[in-house]
């Protein structure tokens, strides 16, 4: 791996610090975009660290060479830092990782500055999504609808983290929707397939690239997520629906696309994964894959999900999507950033192939701003003259309340088995129990009603996820 010390003169020395695939992802993509740097990745090693197979993934069309990725264990961070003396650091990982890699950068003896953000939508602004990266000088954020809640969510709770307008990196390429064009996108958005097989697609953006070069679009891809739905039965409907699409159209495939193969962990626990809900009763047109985002839509017609990011991601690439409302519309689901979007069908609109473009309105506010509008990386150069000229104080991270022990406990919860140490040790024994009957109280208070996690008036919410998905493997 290159050193950092090396780089062109007067270019910004950037390392991003990750670890679970969909922060390697990101990491990765957002840092390719900014001109004049040339970004490096250290994977800390957690039990959420992406696997060899994952980076590969996750990198692919980055322009990140698997060259300048460097895998080492967290005892090793603070001289790897020392020694590499970063001007930027992204802080790349889920809120209580983010937290762990802060403290480290509290020792250097040289401070960068730090940069968080979150890898996808993040509607509705979380609390501990913005606590855990209160102690960052910046935090990226990719829609202005996300940078309004997140100033409302921080001014609610008494945290002010400074936000930054970023381009979603899944979100680039896109041509806009000029206003002349909303009758098209409305008038393919209604229409009725033709046969119960076909697909109701409305017109892509056009494409400088041959048409005959591209390989013919017929899939219908869905976009797997660990944590939504929770419920079994609900993820057994969705397997349901996949099987009668691919029942009712032997000629196109449904395609299953997952984040992580047998034995390899992802960002978020899933619990019922769709491989051990469809066992057995697959028909030979609907398939799993575990190539890229990217590479699934290459050869899609349409994809569904409840509220991944890939929706964004096929947006960009003019697929026209579903997003599920057959359980709702809730915070819960991660999926009211899609009201006002024209996305939102059921079962039977998946299985007839009616899929949907977004209306022109909503793309503007919801990650497909104009490009000058990313004024992210400006501001972080402004941070970094801040910071040589001795004029930007360090947003440490708050020691915790429990004293030694507390710590050691969060540090034993990100780094699993990686943590060897006693104090660890003792702490997980003590705290595994005690945690689970605080998480039991709390998501009993949750659900509740009056409670800003069933307020679909706001875009923020401020008790604690009702969603099980402890960082704890």
């Amino acid at each position: 791996m290159t050193d950092l010390r090396a780089g062109a003169a007067g270019g910004l020395r950037v390392v991003a610090i990750a670890d679970a695939d969909s922060f390697v992802k990101w990491s990765a993509s957002l840092l390719a975009a900014v001109p004049g740097i040339r970004p490096q990745l250290l994977l800390v090693r957690t039990p959420l660290t992406a696997s060899a197979a994952q980076q590969r993934t996750a990198l692919a069309g980055t322009g990140i060479r698997e060259s300048d990725v460097a895998r080492i264990a967290f005892r090793e961070a603070e001289a790897w830092l020392t020694r590499h003396e970063p001007d930027v650091v992204v802080l790349a990982g889920r809120g209580p990782f983010v937290r762990l890699m802060g403290r480290v950068i509290d020792a250097l003896p040289q401070r960068p500055v730090t940069v968080s953000g979150l890898p996808g939508m993040a509607i509705p602004a979380q609390r501990g999504a913005l606590d855990y990266r209160r102690h960052t000088d910046v935090m990226v954020v990719h829609s202005h609808r996300e940078q309004r809640a997140f100033d409302e969510l921080g001014r609610r709770i008494g945290v002010q983290v400074p936000t930054a307008l970023a381009t979603l990196p899944f979100a680039r390429g896109r041509e806009r929707m000029l206003v002349g064009d909303r009758a098209r996108v409305l008038a393919a958005g209604v229409a009725g397939a033709a046969s119960a097989g076909a697909l109701a697609v409305a017109e892509r953006p056009r494409s400088a690239e041959p048409a005959a070069h591209r390989p013919p679009a017929t899939d219908i891809v869905f976009a797997a997520q660990a944590m939504v739905p929770a419920e079994r039965a609900e993820r057994e409907k969705i397997a349901e629906m996949l099987i009668r699409a691919a029942e009712v159209d032997p000629t196109r495939r449904i395609v299953v696309k997952l984040r992580s193969r047998p034995g390899e962990a992802e960002t978020h626990l899933e619990r019922d994964s769709y491989p051990e809900l469809l066992a057995g009763r697959m028909p030979s047109n609907l398939v799993v894959s575990y190539a890229s985002m990217a590479e699934a839509l290459s050869t899609a017609a349409g994809l569904v999900t409840v509220s991944s990011t890939a929706a964004i991601e096929a947006v960009a690439q003019g697929v026209p999507v579903i997003a599920l409302d057959s359980y709702g519309v809730s915070k819960s689901l991660l999926n009211t950033v899609f009201v006002g979007s024209g996305l939102l069908g059921g079962g039977r609109e998946v299985v007839g192939g009616r899929f949907r473009q977004p209306h022109p309105d909503w793309l503007r506010d919801n990650y497909f701003h104009p490009s000058k509008e990313s004024t992210w990386w400006e501001r972080v150069e402004e941070l970094v003259a801040l910071r040589r000229a001795g004029g930007l104080p360090a947003r440490r991270v708050p020691a915790p309340r429990g004293g030694r022990l507390h710590e050691a406990w969060h540090r034993a919860s990100v780094l699993g088995r990686e943590d060897r140490s006693v104090s660890g040790a003792l702490a997980l024994a003590i705290g595994v129990p005690a945690t689970r009957l605080i998480s039991a109280l709390r998501r009993g208070r949750t659900q509740g009603g009056g409670r800003t996690w069933a307020d679909a008036s706001t875009d923020y919410t401020l008790e604690p996820s009702p969603l099980r998905d402890s960082i704890r493997r």
